[in-house]
């Protein structure tokens, strides 16, 4: 077996389900869970409908690049939402079933293993998969810690000039998971003036962009601030999104890959490979999706209610920042944070995340130590209940 899976730590639902192993729930209290970002909201039933209307192409093998019409649909979609110049369906957008096995497949692709030290810079808490999708394809990950003090996003301006050296593909997240901080077009700008300088990739994970506080501004994207830096191209520059988060359909398990013309060439040629084409009933589905606004203007209003709720009942005990965007809290805890997930789903059965699990310590510092994530995922009135109990909880400790 490949020597580098050793290298790969359980995942945080893992360290989740035997931390809550070590007590028994008061099972007075029915359980809310706010620890996976999973929707809860309904699917948008056209959505549905497309599938539905679309069964009988399960006795077709869909082609990996996909339908037309998908691409050109996402292209569209990208061009409104970002206020690009131009995308081109063919050459700079590729249909995938879900980021997470783009972002890995995308890893895999893009590492050069025969340089010296190839290194992945990630954001630290960050989404495992980039850990994972670093070690398998023969690259050492190197964290960038997310800390208050600096918005919760990496001080790039702190990473040695070593390390921009060794580095192929430095992993943005904006919206920020857990953390819901956003990047701002200086950010960007400085990122791509890296990028050009020492030749590594920008991989922009935007998979929480669709949800942010009602009524403010769209947080801004990669390949947006490219277009403002007349870089048409996208050189260098590669984004992911996904229908999940957008559009309430994690089961549907479709999303794209964006950008740099150069790079997706020859990922598609790994994916022709790697075997992952999208079903053609899903494609059909999704291209129903990305053509439709409302029902994601509907799902960001929920959210924004359900922030302003949860935030109003836990302030007067556990202050909380609101999240640029995203579906997260990234709450401080009076207790460390294991103990303070364990006890409180002990005493009031409700689930967080402990923010350590999403963390690595570098030089002595978990940037998620005495944190935890809460995913406001569920209705309004559950997550009302479970700031609630939370906040009797903090009232007890």
């Amino acid at each position: 077996m490949n020597p580098d899976l050793s290298k790969l730590q359980p995942y945080p639902f893992e360290k989740l389900a035997r931390l809550k192993g070590a007590v028994t729930a008061n099972d007075a209290l029915p359980h809310i869970a706010l620890s996976i970002g999973e929707p809860k909201h309904p699917s948008p039933e056209f959505v549905q409908q497309a599938l539905i209307s679309n069964i009988h192409c399960l006795e077709n093998y869909p082609t990996t690049k996909g339908l037309p019409e998908l691409s050109q649909s996402i292209a569209d979609w990208l061009v409104r939402r970002f206020r690009l110049n131009v995308v081109d369906p063919v050459s700079q957008v590729i249909p995938v079933n879900g980021t997470r096995e783009a972002i890995f497949a995308f890893t895999q692709a893009a590492i050069d293993r025969s340089a010296a030290n190839p290194l992945v810079l990630s954001p630290n808490p960050f989404y495992q998969i980039y850990e994972g999708a670093a070690y398998l394809s023969g690259a050492t990950p190197y964290f960038l810690p997310c800390l208050e003090n600096n918005g919760f996003n990496p001080d790039y301006d702190a990473v040695p000039e070593r390390v921009w050296q060794d580095c192929q593909l430095l992993f943005l997240c904006t919206p920020g998971n857990p953390t819901g901080a956003t990047l701002k077009f200086d950010d960007f700008r400085k990122l791509i003036e890296l990028a050009d300088r020492y030749d590594f990739i920008l991989a922009s994970d935007e998979c929480y962009s669709e949800i942010y506080v009602d009524g403010k501004e769209a947080p801004m994207g990669l390949l947006q601030a490219c277009a403002q830096l007349g870089r048409d191209d996208y050189r260098n520059c590669i984004v992911f999104h996904s229908l999940s988060k957008r559009s309430n359909l994690p089961g549907l398990r479709s999303g794209f890959v964006a950008g740099d013309a150069s790079l997706l060439k020859p990922f598609l040629l790994y994916r022709t490979y790697h075997g992952c084409a999208m079903p053609l009933q899903t494609q059909y589905a999704s291209i129903a999706a990305w053509g439709d606004e409302a029902h994601v203007a509907q799902n960001r209003a929920e959210y924004t209610q359900k922030f302003r709720t949860v935030i109003d009942i836990l302030n007067p005990v556990m202050p909380l920042q609101q999240s640029e965007a995203g579906f997260y809290l990234w709450a401080s805890t009076p207790v460390d944070d294991e103990t303070f997930a364990q006890q409180l789903f002990a005493q009031q059965n409700v689930t967080v995340l402990p923010g350590s699990y999403l963390s690595r310590t570098v030089d002595g510092i978990n940037p998620g130590k005495n944190r935890v994530r809460m995913a406001l995922v569920a209705s309004v009135e559950e997550c009302a209940e479970a700031a609630q109990r939370i906040r009797t909880f903090v009232e007890s400790l």
